[in-house]
């Protein structure tokens, strides 16, 4: 199963607008597990097999984990050589340099809620 956004990005016979993009990807990360996937491959060499990264993200159910992998390999963000497992592609490695500006801005953020007493 893909998101609705995904599909029409696939099918659309021309270049994806950058709203179209944007919302696309924020489709696809606002999935429960999504981002987690993600960062549980983040690692220089990581690459897990189907039960280690099930094991990695914790309270995740093996149908769950199939059909996050399924999206995000159809989205070019994780590949799967048989050998060794689950990596990230990649259009996954870009991502997370893209983010890398939030992992630094995050920790800082919390820090002011807690101060603040929010």
């Amino acid at each position: 199963m893909t998101t609705k956004r995904l599909a029409k990005l696939v099918a659309a016979g021309e270049p994806a607008s950058g709203k179209d993009a944007i919302n696309a990807a924020l489709e696809l990360f606002h999935r429960r597990w999504t981002l987690r996937i993600l960062w549980e491959l983040r690692g220089e060499d990581a690459s897990l097999n189907f039960r280690a990264l099930q094991a990695a993200c914790g309270d995740l159910s093996a149908s769950v984990l199939n059909q996050r992998l399924a999206e995000l390999r159809q989205a070019l963000l994780v590949e799967h050589d048989a050998g060794s497992g689950y990596l990230l592609a990649p259009q996954g490695r870009s991502l997370l340099v893209a983010i890398e500006p939030l992992l630094q801005w995050a920790p800082r953020w919390a820090r002011e809620v807690q101060k603040a007493g929010a």
